[in-house]
C-alpha cells in the first residue's frame, strides 16, 4: 500500500463567486520514501487549487493539504450538487495510489438583463421591435413581459409574453406597437414606452425604447404633386397656342403638295400606259406574221410544262419550353454552432436548362438564425445569398437577365438554426420562378 488520503470536510456549500475550502491528510503508508502529487478531478477541477499540490513523506508519515474550490459567477457553473475527488498519486507505488471523494453544492443565483433592439423605430402605423432577454444566472428562470407608456396612447403585442430561459441563453421576443389614430400631414410624433421582465422570484428589469410617428404621406409627394401640375398646365398652354396651329399649318401644306404629286404621277402614267398599249399591239401583230411564215397558227395556244411548285426548307424544332415554380422548404433543428448549415436541395433534371426570374423569401415565423442560398454545381460550391432570418418575414428579388442553371447542377438553402428551444425547428422557405427548357 503506498498511501491514504483523508478528506476532512468531504461535504461542501459554496456560493458562485466567492470560495470554499477543505483540507486532506495524506500518509505515507510505504516501506520507503515517496513523492506523492495532488490533483482535484471531476467538474470543479478547472476552477480548484491545491497547495501544496507535491508533497515528500518518510514511511509512515503524514501532513496536511488544502484544497479550494473557487467557483466563478457565471451561467456555465450550474446550481446543484457536483461530486469531486482528490486523486493521491504515489511516485514510487503508483498502484497505491489512492482518491478521496467529495460532493461541492453550488447555490443558484439569479441575473436577467434585457433590451430593446432596435431602440427606436419609426413609422406611420406602427413599428416592431424584439426584445432580447438574457439570463445571465446559473438556473432555468421564467419571466414575464409587459409593456407601458406614459401616456397610455400606444398597444402593444407581445407574440408571447412569458419564457422561460435556460442558464447562459438569450430569447427574442417580437413586440408590436402600435399608435391610437394616424394622421396625413404633421410633425413627427415621439412616444416613447418601456418593457418590464419580471423573473420569478427576481427584481423587475426596464427596457426603454422609441416609436416615432410619421405622417402616411411621404413629406416629397405634395411638392412632387404641385410641380407635375404646373408642367402639365405648361405642357397644355404651350400646346393650344403655339404647336396645335402649327402643326395644321404644316399638314394642310403638305397635303397639298403631296396631292399635287399625285396628279403629276396619275398623268405620267397614263400616257405611259397608252404608249405601251400602242408598242404592245404592234409587236403581237409582228409576232403573228411571224408564227404564220413558219405555218404556226398564232390563235393556238402552246403546250406548257408543269412546273413543281417551290419547296421551303422545314425549321428547325425550337426547344421546348414551360413555366416554372417551385418551393423548397427548410426545417432546421436548433443549433447552437452559428457555422454549421442544413441543407435543402433542388436539382436540375437531366437536359433540362432552368433560367430564374425571380426568387421569394419566406420567413413567416420570424425564426433566428441564418439562411443562405448557393448553387452547386459538380465542380463546387458558390455562395449567391446570405440573409439574417431576424431581418425579415418576406423578400423579393427579381431579374431581367435570368440566372441561369443548367442539367445536375442544384440550388441549395442552407439555414443555421438559433431558435430558442421553446419556439421549435427553423422552417424558412424560398421560392423560385421563371421558365424551364429542353
Amino acid at each position: 500500500m503506498g498511501a491514504s488520503a483523508t478528506m476532512t470536510t468531504p461535504t461542501l456549500a459554496v456560493q458562485a463567486g466567492q470560495q470554499t475550502t477543505t483540507t486532506v491528510v495524506i500518509r505515507n503508508a510505504g516501506a520507503v520514501v515517496d513523492h506523492f502529487t495532488v490533483d482535484v478531478i471531476g467538474p470543479p477541477a478547472p476552477w480548484a487549487t491545491v497547495t501544496p499540490n507535491s508533497v515528500n513523506l518518510l514511511p509512515d508519515e503524514s501532513t496536511t493539504v488544502t484544497v479550494t474550490f473557487a467557483p466563478p459567477r457565471t451561467a456555465d457553473v450550474t446550481a446543484g450538487v457536483v461530486p469531486f475527488g482528490v486523486r493521491v498519486f504515489a511516485q514510487e507505488d503508483p498502484e497505491g495510489s489512492v482518491m478521496a471523494e467529495g460532493e461541492l453544492d453550488i447555490a443558484a443565483f439569479g441575473e436577467v438583463t434585457a433590451e430593446i433592439v432596435p431602440a427606436k423605430v419609426e413609422g406611420a402605423s406602427g413599428a416592431t421591435f424584439e426584445v432580447a432577454v438574457d439570463n445571465r444566472g446559473n438556473q432555468a428562470t421564467p419571466v414575464v413581459l409587459a409593456a407601458v407608456d406614459p401616456e397610455a396612447d400606444l398597444s402593444f403585442d407581445f407574440r408571447h409574453t412569458e419564457v422561460t430561459l435556460e442558464p447562459g441563453t438569450t430569447a427574442y421576443v417580437r413586440l408590436r406597437v402600435r399608435p391610437p389614430r394616424r394622421f396625413l400631414r404633421g410633425q413627427p410624433v415621439r412616444r416613447p414606452f418601456k418593457v418590464t421582465v419580471t423573473p420569478v422570484g427576481g427584481a423587475v428589469v426596464v427596457a426603454d425604447g422609441v416609436y416615432v410617428q410619421r405622417q402616411l404621406l411621404p413629406k416629397w409627394v405634395l411638392p412632387a404633386l404641385a410641380v407635375l401640375l404646373a408642367f402639365l398646365l405648361a405642357i397644355i398652354a404651350l400646346w393650344f397656342t403655339v404647336f396645335k396651329p402649327a402643326v395644321r399649318s404644316a399638314a394642310s401644306d403638305a397635303a397639298a403638295k403631296q396631292a399635287a404629286e399625285v396628279k403629276q404621277v396619275a398623268q405620267a402614267a397614263q400616257q405611259d400606259a397608252g404608249a405601251a398599249k400602242q408598242q404592245a399591239g404592234e409587236a403581237k401583230t409582228g409576232s403573228d406574221r411571224a408564227l404564220r411564215a413558219q405555218g404556226v397558227d398564232p390563235a393556238q395556244p402552246p403546250a406548257s410544262d408543269p412546273v413543281a411548285p417551290p419547296r421551303t426548307p422545314t425549321p428547325p424544332p425550337a426547344p421546348a419550353t414551360a413555366p416554372f415554380d417551385r418551393r423548397i422548404a427548410a426545417d432546421a433543428p436548433i443549433d447552437a454552432d452559428v457555422r454549421r448549415f442544413r441543407e435543402f436541395d433542388f436539382v436540375v433534371p437531366e437536359n433540362k436548362t432552368l433560367q430564374i426570374t425571380d426568387l421569394i423569401l419566406q420567413n413567416p415565423r420570424a425564426d433566428i438564425g441564418t439562411m443562405r442560398v448557393v448553387r452547386r454545381t459538380p465542380d463546387g460550391r458558390s455562395l449567391m445569398f446570405e440573409f439574417g432570418l431576424g431581418n425579415f418575414r418576406d423578400l423579393d428579388h427579381h431579374w431581367v437577365q435570368p440566372l441561369v442553371f443548367t442539367s445536375g447542377e442544384a440550388i441549395t438553402l442552407a439555414v443555421s438554426c438559433q431558435n430558442p428551444p421553446e419556439k421549435g425547428n427553423c422552417t424558412p422557405a424560398i421560392a423560385l420562378s421563371g421558365r424551364i427548357e429542353g
